[in-house]
């Protein structure tokens, strides 16, 4: 009987630890993203839209961050990170590809690192 009891209070244990692991509907994130120009900013958050869960991005031409609120429930800072780095731009973990970069218009071509 005393296995019993601790084999459920065990479960139930279980089953409440792994409830607390709640994702963040409203994740807030910055990260890096190397560009230019209004032409940069237009093409790097229209990647980041295209992520399903990403509620907002807005890139800035000065500091060249991209601030973004997503649902963790649907996505990752990573999914976003490789969608910017796939439209052409680079960030701190994915390079886009040489051949992406050298289609950008003249203007979107930054200084690579």
């Amino acid at each position: 009987m005393k296995n019993l009891i601790l084999v459920v209070a065990l479960f139930f244990i279980g089953f409440s630890a792994q409830a607390q692991v709640k994702k963040n509907k409203n994740a807030k994130h910055e990260i890096a993203v190397s560009g230019n120009c209004e032409q940069c900013q237009i093409r790097i958050q229209n990647a980041a839209y295209l992520v399903r869960g990403v509620k907002s991005a807005i890139w800035s031409v000065e500091t060249n961050q991209l601030s973004l609120i997503l649902n963790e429930e649907k996505t990752t800072i990573t999914d976003v990170k490789k969608a910017v780095a796939k439209a052409g731009h680079d960030v701190d973990e994915f390079k886009t590809d040489d051949q992406t970069y050298e289609n950008l218009p003249g203007c979107c071509q930054y200084e690579r690192k």
